[in-house]
């Protein structure tokens, strides 16, 4: 299949009308700070401010919400460094359905609590392997021994299209985004939110921005496939992802304008600076698209932005 035709297969709208059960309309935010240090006007779509804390929640419910009931009372499995594993958490509970989930030993314990908080007793955690990658590897092999379903963090349709709702509420709210900065991992909400943007929005300059640490998109973009990156820096937890996916890369290739990598150091300061001048608490990854706008400074001058 063609990647415009992948993306001719989403169903944006029945997607959004899925979540709505379980989903919060986040503000689209003017920033007045950063709107003047970078003289155009900038939004920060505040997926922090979701139920489950990040816009993980869309893609893991639409798609959960698309298995019939009988493959569902099996139970299903997720890998997940934090933020999947919330929104698969909470949607178990949701939906009534047993959860396992792994995490990465290294994963903090304040998302391995936040989890347990919203998967209550419809979830078991399993903490194993030191990246995101090593727990998956387990996590497949453990659902293929108790014939349970596995549900991914980016590299599926419905993940996908779950994501790109945030696109879609951006769009209610204003009609002209001339940049917009998406922070990449395994490229689900990239590709989600770039094919939404590429059907309804195509003048708008779509950036990947990923950590410098994990560049495994631009690395997939060199190579002109997936590639496994050998080592990764696990600063950015939410986007250090060694291998994009098979279907989100196509679709990031065909939607995204360019991609920018930012230093961790960089990432660092964005997350004191959006603290101490705005009061906002964001990961690593909340931070990241917001850190590489001293890279678009010229280009964005005079211009309406999201990130």
């Amino acid at each position: 299949m063609q990647v415009q035709e992948k993306i001719e297969v989403f169903n944006f709208q029945e997607a959004y009308q899925k979540l709505k059960q379980v989903v919060v309309k986040t503000p689209l935010q003017y920033n007045e700070v950063l709107s003047k240090q970078y003289h155009c006007k900038i939004f920060l779509k505040r997926e922090d401010l979701q139920i489950v804390r990040s816009y993980k929640i869309r893609g893991a419910f639409n798609l959960l919400n698309s298995i019939p009931t009988e493959q569902l009372q099996k139970g299903v499995v997720c890998a997940s460094a934090g933020n999947h594993a919330q929104g698969f958490a909470y949607s178990c509970k949701y939906l009534g359905i047993k959860g396992v989930i792994f995490m990465p030993i290294i994963t903090p314990k304040q998302k391995i609590n936040q989890t347990k908080m919203f998967g209550e007793d419809a979830i078991e955690i399993i903490l194993t392997g030191d990246t995101f990658d090593d727990c998956a590897a387990a996590a497949q092999e453990y659902t293929l021994h108790h014939g349970m379903t596995f549900i991914p963090p980016f590299d599926d349709f419905k993940i996908i299209e779950g994501q790109a709702t945030v696109g879609m509420e951006i769009l209610e709210e204003l009609h002209l985004v001339d940049y917009l900065f998406l922070p990449v991992g395994g490229g689900g909400l990239a590709a989600g939110v770039g094919s939404y943007f590429q059907r309804q929005a195509p003048q708008t300059k779509i950036i990947g921005v990923e950590p410098e640490g994990a560049p495994s998109m631009t690395k997939a973009f060199e190579c002109g496939y997936p590639v496994a990156l050998p080592t990764i820096d696990r600063f950015v937890d939410g986007a250090a992802v060694k291998k994009v996916g098979n279907l989100t890369y196509p679709i990031c290739k065909s939607t995204l304008s360019e991609l920018c990598l930012v230093p961790e150091g960089k990432v660092c300061t964005t997350i004191l600076n959006l603290y101490n001048q705005n009061a906002i608490v964001a990961e690593p990854a909340g931070a990241l698209s917001i850190a590489a706008l001293d890279a678009f400074a010229d280009q964005i001058k005079n211009k309406t932005v999201v990130c």
